[in-house]
């Protein structure tokens, strides 16, 4: 179990890396930050002094070599914007975006599980239609538009919800569902798989052969085994719990990182930008140490064959 853990963590970090490194040079060769961050009007000395302050003149890879330095030092950066710690502004912005991203996952998980293994116990009947009908339409329509469609409906048709800000629990509603419709209709479709192929083993005939109550065989055998397929999608959702807010943000005026991030990318405020991506970037990959970690308590055939393939 070690090995197989240890083996994960060398190629998270390897990920992480790539991340920062790729960041830093699209970053660097897609627009001049000091044409966006001052004035289009500037002279060229000021735009020349804005690059030697924050050593965008100097070649590009002795900008990475220092932004490696700085990086084993702890030092993140400075805003361009306002000059305050890059990774201390993302951070300040985090409570906001987990305020949001929470709920809509648990939101996710009541919805999208319960109705996965609905349609299976029911498969090709009404209900099975009608959710499989949900989920694809759910799983479908971007982000932006379903939230444009529930402030339509909700802030300017009823009048009943606030269409953006932070002020109250209502103005946490269309978001937090806006959010978690689209990873419910994923997890449902999921669900609906795994439990179906579960059911379709000898192992659940043999139970049912036995007299062993059907709700009894889906609770005690169908379902703990579809759950371990299932985890891949939970571990990826709890992955995007901050990138997968970035459109939301948005569209509902969320000050939360992803928005930042919005803001950060067209501004060109490059370590902003790389604090964000690092950030998404290490709960994308922690949470999928976390799912191998599960696979290999759960299911010990996973981290046997990893083993052996090592060997």
């Amino acid at each position: 179990m070690l090995n197989y853990l240890v083996t994960r963590l060398a190629r998270a970090s390897l990920t992480l890396f790539l991340i920062l490194t790729f960041s830093f040079f699209i970053l660097r060769m897609t627009g001049d930050p000091a044409m966006l961050i001052m004035s289009p009007d500037a002279p060229p000395e000021a735009l020349e002094a804005f690059r030697k302050g924050w050593g965008l003149d100097a070649p590009l890879w002795d900008q990475y070599l220092g932004f490696l330095g700085n990086l084993l030092q702890g030092n993140f950066g400075y805003s361009m914007r306002d000059k305050s710690p890059a990774m201390e502004l993302v951070i300040s912005r985090i409570p906001a975006t987990l305020t949001l991203a929470i709920p809509a996952f648990f939101l996710k998980l009541i919805i999208g599980i319960p109705a996965g293994v609905m349609a299976a116990l029911y498969r090709n009947s009404w209900i099975d239609r009608a959710l499989i009908s949900l989920s694809i339409a759910g799983h479908t329509v971007p982000s932006f538009v379903l939230g444009l469609v529930l402030v339509l409906i909700f802030s300017v048709s009823l009048g009943w919800l606030p269409s953006g800000g932070d002020s109250s629990f209502k103005h946490l509603i269309l978001p937090v569902i806006t959010l978690s419709l689209g990873g419910a209709a994923v997890l449902a479709r999921f669900t609906r798989s795994a439990m179906l192929e579960v059911m379709g083993q000898p192992y659940i005939r043999t139970a049912s052969a036995k007299g062993l109550k059907w709700h009894m065989v889906v609770k005690h055998h169908a379902m703990p085994n579809a759950a371990i397929p299932t985890l891949t999608v939970i571990g990826f959702m709890v992955g995007s719990l901050i990138a997968g807010a970035v459109v939301v943000e948005s569209v509902f005026s969320w000050p939360g990182v992803g928005r930042l991030l919005v803001t950060s990318v067209a501004n060109r405020d490059l370590a902003v930008v790389q604090c964000l991506l690092l950030l998404v970037g290490t709960t994308m990959v922690c949470s999928n140490l976390l799912v191998d970690a599960l696979y290999g308590w759960v299911d010990p055939r996973v981290r046997n064959s990893s083993s052996q393939a090592e060997k």
